[in-house]
């Protein structure tokens, strides 16, 4: 993948996520907060609890820092999979945002 195509696919999932946090926000109680500040989004949900997505442009992946650990996660032309156990970031990023907010909330990549 060339540059370009990674930060084309990279923002595209950023703003999935960020597009995610909008309607969680408008249909459920979750109440959390999104934040972006260049490649990275900072989603914080009402006990105080963080879930961080970066972008690491040199690798051509994207980070997930959780309370569970850390993920990364690179495009395999599909979709953001995880490079070890071949996870899907948004099923993964659902999963966790779920544990950390006590809710059952759902990220997608549209």
């Amino acid at each position: 993948m060339t540059d370009p195509e990674y930060l084309d696919r990279a923002e595209a999932a950023l703003a999935a996520i960020e597009s995610s946090c909008d309607r969680i926000n408008d249909t459920t109680d979750a109440d959390i907060d999104n934040q972006r500040v260049g490649g990275m989004v900072t989603i914080t949900f009402r006990n105080g609890s963080q879930l961080i997505v970066n972008l690491q442009k040199p690798l051509h992946e994207i980070w997930l820092a959780a309370r569970s650990g850390g993920y990364h996660y690179r495009h395999d032309g599909q979709a953001w999979v995880d490079t070890k156990s071949g996870e899907e970031l948004f099923g993964q990023l659902s999963r966790e945002a779920s544990a950390q907010s006590g809710l059952p909330l759902r990220f997608t990549s549209s």
